[in-house]
């Protein structure tokens, strides 16, 4: 691979793109909503952790990668510990949701989440996103609705995209160390029929010793047709993108000075991937009730290299493997939401049904030198579909009182072709899985400002299904036992809360949850294996409050806190701290706009956590504050200004505790059975972004 090879169709694309964005000059029809959702109300909420986030709160927010959007969220955290073409860190309710797992993330109505990942399960990456084009971020959190499925116990995000854009305009970014950007977008109406297209090209090389040299190409084509009540939509999706990684390293040789901060152990660590995408769209919406159908169909492909023990347990050829991803994603769904009379009660019935299907051509882990291919652990084709249907109904008991009840009901079928010689015919099979999860909520109205909610439900995630027909662990080297699992986890969750709107500016929420589930089972794709884990519990409070002070001055504020636990006595030698769940967030921000000028000043705190079943080893706390200023010099110019890490903290955005050894500690004759201690990936130092966007 050429990763030094510049993107010169990608950019001429570009220049032709805003030349035609330009001439898009005819009026948008004026019944169009482009501002997104607004946030949830006393009296239209089913739950204190549910809200929708508007547009112009989380636009204003400087963003270091397209995946920061979800910081919307509140209490949700977003990092990187590998190079900006892999999906980002989450953590969310107690949980180091890794790339995505118990955090279930949609674009414009397709699943983001992959089961059956290449490198973990439920991987969302949302790399190939145009933060600029979201309209809105809805959000809920808990297995406590009857229309969330699939990693969705800790949470959920859906983002929209716009189907019209106010102007046409193109905007360059130009940035520390070699970061440039370029996007232009544009929309025409023309009587019912709108026409949107979008293009965006950036490369960074980052802080890294080793520069990252990432090369990603976006873009995104769309057509509607009708009226707010009733239309359709397709849109068209493309991304693509190489980089080169800076894994995280040990801590003991940053503290030694034998690596400096950003320095990498492995050159040749990196990847690229592509996802293509075609996804269409109906909708009723009536006195009646509001039907929608839509379908997607999406290609994907995913190849990794990474090395995060470099010498231990190869120390000729070093530890680096690769992981692939070849996948078509096929998808449906159907909704209908309409009013009802319930035993003479006022109601609304929520009903629908999916169908998702994941035929994977190769999945697979290779242990690999300088991206050459030395030995395959694991290679396997893999089908699997799941079948989906829901119903909820919304009574409304008292002018102040409402509840609903629901369940859900999912149906997992698969089927694994392994292709490892060695083991891949042992660990072939097929089956199926289901799983039935009721919902229920309760709503009090104390008064027109004051409301208090009760939330219950049963929720699920699958796990990675080579788990659930392996009979043989894929070690080469070993070839030792394994346990199978479920393909499905239950998880069971609770919550209280309270919300107190006294007026459209100000809202404050508070949320006393706890979640409990079956197994901590993950597919760990960095081995190749499946570790069935023990039954956990989490339980924590959050705390949110949105607040326009005056017509220039908006304040947000929440915090939350959280306790995870295995449950029952732990095996000799472990402890039942959850290593990496998240025990404090703090989130802050302030937003200032007023005639040309919007400023927005972000504060994020990522507290101490555990780094090991013990609590004998924590990670270190992480303060990020970034600033974003905008500057309206004409109606057609706006200069901007992003500066990231504004304190210049060294914090980490990731920290583990696991054991490693280096090619200078093997030729020392220091490694042994391994050297414990503490890896880290930094979070990138002081930088800015100056971006100039003009309006055609």
């Amino acid at each position: 691979m050429r990763v030094g090879q510049p993107l010169r169709r990608p950019l001429l694309l570009g220049v032709v793109f805003a030349a035609g964005a330009a001439c898009a000059q005819e009026s948008h029809l004026q019944e169009i909503e482009v501002h997104g959702p607004r946030e949830a109300v006393v009296g239209t909420a089913d739950s204190a952790s549910e809200g929708a986030v508007e547009r112009a709160s989380f636009q204003a927010r400087p963003k270091l990668r397209p995946g920061d959007i979800v910081e919307a969220v509140p209490g949700v955290v977003a990092t990187q510990h590998s190079g900006d073409g892999k999906a980002n860190q989450y953590f969310l309710r107690g949980f180091n949701l890794d790339h995505g797992t118990d955090f279930a993330v949609t674009v414009d109505g397709m699943p983001v989440n992959m089961p059956t990942h290449g490198h973990g399960q439920g991987y969302a990456d949302l790399n190939f996103l145009i933060p600029e084009l979201v309209s809105g971020v809805r959000y809920r959190k808990g297995p406590y609705f009857a229309e969330g499925g699939d990693f969705s116990l800790a949470g959920s995000a859906s983002l929209d995209y716009v189907s019209v854009l106010d102007a046409p305009f193109a905007e360059v970014t130009l940035g520390a160390r070699n970061f440039k950007r370029l996007l232009a977008a544009g929309s025409r109406t023309r009587e019912d029929q709108t026409w949107l297209g979008a293009i965006e090209i950036e490369g960074n090389d980052g802080p890294w010793d080793v520069p990252e040299n990432l090369r990603k190409v976006s873009a995104v084509a769309r057509y509607s047709q009708g009226s707010p009540t009733r239309g359709f939509s397709l849109t068209g999706m493309a991304y693509k993108s190489r980089w080169i990684a800076t894994d995280q390293v040990p801590g003991r040789l940053i503290d030694s000075g034998e690596l400096s901060r950003f320095g990498s152990l492995n050159p040749t660590d990196g990847g690229n991937t592509q996802r293509v995408s075609l996804s269409g769209k109906w909708f009723d919406k009536g006195p009646e009730g509001e039907t929608t159908l839509s379908a997607y169909a999406i290609d994907y492909r995913f190849d990794l290299f990474s090395d995060f023990t470099y010498f231990l347990n190869n120390p000729v050829h070093g530890d680096q493997f690769e992981q692939t991803d070849r996948r078509r994603i096929f998808g449906a769904q159907a909704a209908r939401t309409m009013p009802t009379k319930f035993g003479g009660l006022d109601g609304v019935l929520s009903w629908g049904a999916s169908w998702r299907g994941d035929r994977i051509s190769e999945v697979g882990l290779y242990n690999t030198q300088a991206r050459e291919r030395l030995a395959t652990v694991r290679n396997d084709k893999v089908s699997q579909d799941l079948v989906s249907v829901y119903g909820q109904q919304l009574v409304y008991f008292t002018d102040r009182l409402r509840g609903y009840a629901g369940v859900r009901g999912d149906m997992l079928r698969y089927r694994i072709d392994g292709r490892e010689p060695t083991y891949g015919a042992v660990n072939s099979g097929k089956g199926h899985d289901a799983i039935a999860s009721p919902k229920a909520g309760l709503a009090f109205a104390l008064t027109p400002q004051h409301e208090l909610y009760l939330n219950a439900g049963v929720g699920f995630h699958s796990n990675d299904v080579r788990g659930a027909t392996i009979a043989i662990a894929i070690d080469p080297a070993s070839g030792t036992a394994a346990d199978r699992v479920p393909a499905l986890v239950k998880g069971r969750g609770a919550e209280v809360g309270w919300r107190f709107q006294p007026d459209e500016n100000f809202t404050a929420t508070v949320a006393l949850w706890q979640l409990r589930l079956d197994s901590e089972l993950v597919y760990v794709g960095d081995a190749g294996t499946t570790e069935p884990g023990r039954a956990s519990s989490r339980r924590g409070i959050e705390a949110t409050l949105r607040w326009k002070l005056a017509r220039a001055w908006r304040m947000e504020l929440d915090g939350a806190v959280s306790r995870a636990r295995f449950k029952g006595r732990a095996p000799e030698g472990e402890g039942n701290h959850i290593d990496n769940a998240v025990e404090k967030v703090l989130a802050a921000g302030v937003t200032y706009t007023e005639g040309p000028l919007t400023a927005s000043l972000r504060l994020r705190y990522l507290g101490p956590r555990a780094l090991d079943t013990r609590n004998t080893e924590r990670s270190k706390a992480a303060t990020l504050l970034n600033l974003g200023i905008r500057f309206a010099v004409n109606p057609r110019l706006t200069l901007g200004l992003d500066v990231f890490n504004v304190a210049g903290k060294k914090g980490n955005d990731i920290e583990y505790a696991y054991a490693s050894c280096t090619a200078g500690e093997i030729a020392g004759g220091a490694c042994g059975e391994g050297i414990d201690g503490r890896h880290v990936h930094p979070m990138e130092p002081r930088s800015a972004r100056l971006s100039a966007r003009w309006i055609f």
